[in-house]
């Protein structure tokens, strides 16, 4: 198909959208297009020519009826914490902030289900359901920011994603809006549907580009109440994710496997203002088991640790105080943070069959080697999801632009050659879209693309994003 050409917003367009939804809805200012013109992916900046803020799903339907007939394009926001510039507006136009519906609706104790708004935070909806003695696990890393809508745009991740799974594992109905502004519901509070196609899984992780939700009816379960979290320190870096698929065949199920090299945990440490670390210590896991039978879990954990030892651990330091717990938790979570802090850096959302982690780590040694770069790499080891960020470190900007695109696409193909692919959890957005054809055969890019123009066929959702309109 031939590239659309997007119509700009102009005056007439302003006055016709808020006749439609309400002036208070639209606003053209320049804090508000500076705000969306970022999120946390590194050196991105595309604002938006108007910045519209919905209240209900009625108006975003108005909104997209308005854009599809006269070919504006429009960019769903949720709180612009991604990693692939899903949420930018590399065309110009709309952003679409889902901030201001932000309700719970119900949270079903019977059935064990929530409906939610769209612009919902993560950890909001978390407190609500934990507060009645249930449970929503899934936990990216920016969960006190990030959005519900967020959240399925992507299919997020994080720690927890080893024992309960992803995003998509836990959402089993959304309402959301097509391009031209029709209402599509799909699911509800249902374990069980094979009624036509699994619609509600295609939407979920589509990054926006095929329709706009806005509710989502979402599984939950029953709140842990208690917690053996133990940090070990290794060797090497494969010596420590060897012990990984080890501890699934010793019938053990952790929520939470997480890696770190020793240097992620430095510049976390640093960050922090804490001390935590073995001399000789090259890695480290964080894992964690949950449950609700405490003495169950006093022997896992000590079954854990006979397993560690045995595989090689320098130690196992146990973390027997809630402080203790939640002191290792925060260095886990200021690892990204603070090891971007490093340098200027590109970071590679890589997966592998966790059995393949050792072999992963090595082609990205050898790669970033060969290039005369540093990279530092930390993850969720549990489930296969290594992130690796590559520094710049004292590169100039040429030569760091060409090295670092070399650097990125050779590990790409390394991970790829080992039963992987090229993003995990942090989607392909406008920064990964270029390497699609090295994951992903000619046949299923032309049907995702055949796919996109069913649901937009004007391709005005999220332009620029998986693919480009040409």
């Amino acid at each position: 198909m031939s590239a659309p050409r997007y119509a700009r917003v102009d005056d007439a367009f302003v006055t016709a959208l808020e006749a439609e939804i309400g002036a208070e809805c639209v606003s053209r200012a320049p804090e508000a297009l500076e705000r969306h013109a970022r999120d946390e992916s590194d050196g991105l900046y595309f604002p938006p020519e108007l910045v519209v803020q919905p209240r209900a799903t009625e108006q975003v339907q108005a909104l997209l009826r308005l854009c599809s007939e006269r070919r504006v394009p429009v960019t769903p926001a949720g709180g612009r914490t991604g990693l692939s510039g899903g949420a930018l507006c590399v065309h110009g136009g709309v952003a679409l902030s889902l901030a201001r519906m932000d309700r719970i609706v119900e949270i079903d104790e019977r059935n064990f289900f929530c409906v939610v708004e769209a612009g919902v935070v993560t950890e909001r909806l978390q407190e609500a359901v934990e507060a009645r003695g249930l449970f929503y696990p899934p936990d990216p890393a920016s969960r006190g920011s990030c959005t519900i809508g967020g959240n399925i745009a992507e299919n997020a991740g994080g720690p927890r994603a080893v024992k309960y799974g992803v995003t998509a594992d836990w959402v089993r109905g959304l309402a959301c809006v097509l391009a031209d502004g029709t209402l599509l519901r799909t699911g509800g509070k249902l374990r069980k549907d094979v009624t036509g196609y699994d619609l509600t899984h295609l939407i979920v992780g589509s990054e926006g580009t095929l329709a706009v939700v806005t509710r989502a009816w979402l599984r939950l379960t029953t709140r842990p109440t208690a917690f053996r979290t133990a940090l070990v320190p290794f060797a090497s870096a494969e010596a420590a994710v060897a012990l990984v698929p080890a501890i699934a065949h010793a019938g053990l199920d952790p929520a939470a496997i997480e890696f770190m090299e020793r240097a992620a945990l430095e510049a976390a440490c640093a960050q922090l203002g804490v001390r935590v670390g073995h001399d000789e210590a090259q890695a480290y896991l964080l894992i964690e088991l949950d449950g609700t039978d405490e003495a169950r879990l006093d022997r896992e954990i000590e079954r854990l640790g006979e397993l560690c030892l045995e595989r090689g651990a320098l130690d196992v330091w146990l973390a027997l105080e809630p402080g203790r717990r939640r002191e290792l938790w925060a260095l886990r979570r200021a690892m990204g943070e603070a090891v971007k802090r490093l340098s200027a850096y590109r970071e590679e959302d890589t997966v592998v069959p966790r059995a393949r982690l050792a072999e992963a780590l090595a082609a990205v040694g050898r790669i970033t080697a060969r290039h005369g770069v540093r990279a530092i790499t930390y993850g969720h080891a549990g489930d296969g999801n290594i992130h690796v960020n590559v520094l710049q470190g004292e590169l100039d900007p040429e030569r760091w632009a060409t090295v670092s695109r070399t650097v990125s696409r050779e590990i790409f193909e390394a991970i790829v050659a080992l039963g992987g692919t090229i993003t995990g959890e942090h989607g392909v957005g406008c920064v990964q879209k270029d390497n699609l054809p090295i994951a992903l055969s000619r046949a299923s890019l032309a049907l995702q693309r055949r796919l996109k123009t069913a649901f937009d066929p004007g391709w005005i959702l999220n332009p620029g994003k998986l693919f480009d309109p040409e």
